[in-house]
């Protein structure tokens, strides 16, 4: 990581992981194999993190930009928002003035959001909406943050030590944003209302594929709101030095949801994009 630093004005971590990678290990007794964990979401959202940090400050680097998350909590019942919040203490430890974006759960075309509902419909006929799926979230255009990092490039001076939120134009709940991607794709998969203990019993055999689909903690993290820490008004209502600035302070509308999806959903409609054009030959 020095190497790469080495020579940068400007340094952007976006390390993060949800799931503990693992491997597979020799061992003296039957059956003669055993997971061990090589990555763990506590090294890759607090420990890479606070060494960037550090390398950062030892190499004189003269701006970080932490790119963090929304669901940055303490006192979440998901391991991945809690080390997404120890992650930005230990930078700001490190490096005081880093910026710090927290984005709310992102969108785009390979994204593993609103394509996760297509590809499970895709792979089971049951698809679970945990406690009903009635947690909220207001998901953001991953190019809108893009471009408000680059912003935050122009002048990094200003966002020293300070933090950006960036968010999208509406909340939904999980089963909203289940039928407006099966509108999109034609999907006809049966939702179903299911307790956040018993779809972890599923989760806890999904999480041991090579790039899961679900775990326990995904199940945790889904289980609670996912939203921006204030209204847009309180946002706008802020003043002083502790002001926590927004897209639009940087002059990045937020893009709505249904702008884009369509573009990259409608690959999982059974017979392709014109499927549903009458006449068309």
């Amino acid at each position: 990581m020095a190497d790469l630093i080495a020579d940068a004005d400007v340094v952007i971590n976006l390390i993060g992981k949800y799931y503990d990678t693992k491997k597979l290990e020799d061992t003296d007794k039957f059956p003669y194999l055993n997971y061990t964990i090589s990555t763990s979401v506590h090294e890759a959202n607090v420990t890479v993190p606070a060494t960037i940090a550090e390398l950062c400050t030892e190499m004189q680097v003269d701006n970080l930009i932490h790119v963090s998350s929304a669901a940055a909590n303490p006192d979440s019942s998901s391991e991945w928002a809690r080390t997404k919040y120890e992650g930005e203490q230990e930078v700001l430890k490190a490096y005081p003035w880093a910026t710090i974006v927290r984005p709310t759960q992102m969108f785009g075309h390979e994204d593993k959001f609103l394509n996760w509902f297509a590809n499970f419909a895709d792979r089971f006929p049951v698809v679970p909406l945990i406690d009903g799926g009635h947690a909220l979230t207001q998901p953001v255009w991953v190019d809108d943050v893009a471009k408000t990092i680059n912003r935050i490039i122009d002048d990094p001076e200003m966002f020293e030590g300070r933090r950006v939120d960036c968010f999208g134009p509406q909340d939904y709940s999980y089963a909203e944003l289940a039928k407006f991607v099966y509108d999109i794709t034609g999907q006809d998969p049966n939702l179903s209302e299911v307790p956040n203990e018993v779809v972890k019993y599923g989760a806890k055999a999904l999480q041991f594929e090579g790039n899961p689909m679900l775990t326990p903690d995904l199940v945790d993290l889904w289980s609670e709101d996912y939203l921006p820490e204030m209204t847009a008004q309180e946002y706008e209502a802020q003043t002083g030095k502790d002001k926590v600035f927004t897209m639009k302070d940087l002059g990045v509308e937020s893009t709505p949801i249904e702008k884009i999806a369509f573009k990259y959903l409608h690959r999982f409609r059974k017979g392709g994009h014109f499927i549903l054009a009458e006449g068309y030959h």
